[in-house]
């Protein structure tokens, strides 16, 4: 070896353990109360020196306070707002909100509204409301697009996911027609769940200046703060009018509509519920909508928060529902503050269906102590994942879980995107909260709490057609596992804090 060769190795192990020392020092500053996270990233990076390091950057550094700040600064100017009570629309907000609150709780959902009331003081429930369960993209997007097509003033739409694909085609196009015609169109969007259409540009083909149709990212991550795609806006919400809304687990991709993904047999296909609500509680949604396009766009809220946004409703229906938007800067942890008080107070029955089932051990907890109460608990999570890993971490609760007497059931077939809980069979809650470590503490989510004996009923039979269609795991197929298995399962469950 030439001097030369000699110098560029030193160089380089320099540079490499430079690198390491200072995500090290990174990590026990910023990870000091996650101490199993904490852990889990020095052995990533002393195992992986230098592809160590940059993993971290990419996935480990999620600056839950200084995003979660900026966003609790634009949340106070709203709240400054709100607290004036001098434009119409926040008038028609907060009268709403004093019409429709539900004061009388039935006694068996009574402690479980009391225990919101606490948690969430300013979400309260509100009285009113008609709801629709949607199953996948073939029920909704039709109806979607019905709503899109018959709009009079304003459409607002978030998702996750926005596909360059036929259906996000369809939908954009349908939005670019509105806003020709003259109405308020925004559209918000996360920079990570919806890489591929910005790779594709496909967001700037409707970007033109001069038009009435918006659209912007919720959070910007640059090759200099690639961390941002950490805190990823996972809401999905389409509000019409200010008087129609759409809101579940359902993205905009044709992926969901499994009428299409039946004909092409190597398409993926997802299936996934949605809802359709009207009533007083689309305040609450729009509300939500507006508060995020403010902290996106930095826009003015008088210019936002409009009378023609928040026109006055009245009762369409029997449905008690209240909105938990949850997320860094907002209400933290709130998605999971919402689960936890439902399987603390259910008094009879927890169904749970989730896509990705990788909570930490309190909530697991939680689900065992509520069998060993003699509560019937059984989980629906899909045999089909889009990650091979999330699978296997799942699977590792299993024992622990069965052991306690939850009953654990795996769907076959398509993708189940599905999240719902419904509790004593008169609550329900959905919305984009998955039961996993980002939902509970990293992203953005909207979900909502509806009661009603009705949609209880739909949901019900929606669990009961999917507890038919599922092969129940039991402990003979615990003890009958490879031994490969139980290893890949107990390696993959070492990354659940970071999943």
């Amino acid at each position: 070896m030439d001097l030369f060769d000699l110098e560029s190795c030193t160089l380089l192990s320099g540079t490499l353990f430079l690198a390491n020392l200072v995500v090290c020092i990174h990590i026990l500053l910023k990870k000091c109360s996650e101490p199993t996270s904490a852990i889990l990233w020095l052995f990533v990076i002393f195992t992986l020196p230098g592809t160590g390091a940059c993993i971290y950057l990419l996935f480990g550094i999620n600056r839950l306070r200084t995003v979660g700040l900026k966003v609790e600064l634009a949340n106070k100017l709203i709240a400054a707002e709100v607290a004036s009570s001098v434009h119409t629309g926040i008038i028609n907000y907060q009268s709403n909100q004093k019409n429709f609150s539900l004061n009388n709780y039935s006694e068996s959902t009574r402690l479980l509204n009391k225990t919101l009331d606490m948690i969430f003081p300013l979400k309260p429930p509100l009285t009113g409301n008609s709801i629709k369960l949607l199953h996948n993209g073939t029920m909704a997007y039709p109806e979607m697009l019905r709503a899109i097509e018959n709009a009079q003033s304003s459409i607002h739409l978030q998702s996750y996911i926005i596909m360059n694909d036929p259906i996000g085609r369809k939908v954009l196009d349908a939005l670019e027609k509105k806003a020709d015609e003259g109405l308020d169109v925004k559209v918000i969007y996360d920079r990570f769940g919806s890489y591929k259409a910005i790779l594709a540009m496909f967001f700037k083909k409707y970007a033109k200046i001069g038009t009435n149709l918006q659209t912007h990212a919720f959070t910007h991550s640059t090759l200099f703060s690639p961390w941002r795609i950490q805190l990823r806006n996972h809401r999905k919400l389409i509000v019409v009018d200010g008087k129609t809304a759409f809101i579940g687990g359902l993205n905009i991709a044709q992926e969901n509509d499994l009428q299409v993904t039946r004909l092409k047999r190597k398409t993926k296909s997802v299936y996934d519920i949605h809802c359709i609500v009207e009533g007083p509680i689309v305040h609450e949604l729009q509300f939500s909508f507006l508060r995020d396009w403010h902290y996106a766009t930095k826009a003015d809220p008088v210019t936002i928060f409009t009378a023609e946004s928040f026109p006055v409703l009245e009762e369409c229906g029997d449905v008690s529902m209240r909105i938990i938007d949850s997320g860094p800067g907002q209400s933290s942890e709130a998605s999971f503050n919402n689960f936890m008080a439902a399987i603390n107070t259910a008094r009879q029955q927890i169904l749970i269906m989730t896509p990705y089932f990788i909570p930490d051990k309190s909530f697991v907890d939680m689900l065992c102590f509520a069998a060993a109460r003699g509560i019937e608990v059984k989980l629906i999570v899909p045999e089909t994942t889009d990650h091979w890993y999330v699978k296997y971490a799942s699977q590792s609760y299993h024992k622990k879980l069965l052991r306690s007497g939850v009953r654990i059931f795996i769907k076959g077939g398509s993708f189940v995107h599905s999240k719902a809980m419904l509790i004593d069979g008169v609550t329900a809650i959905m919305g984009s909260s998955n039961c996993d470590s980002r939902s509970f503490r990293l992203n953005y989510e909207l979900d909502f709490v509806a009661q009603s004996d009705a949609f209880g009923e739909q949901l019900g039979e929606h669990f009961a057609n999917g507890f038919k269609s599922s092969t129940e795991i039991t402990t003979t197929t615990i003890a009958e596992k490879k031994l490969y298995s139980v290893l890949l399962e107990n390696t993959c469950s070492l990354l659940s804090p970071i999943l």
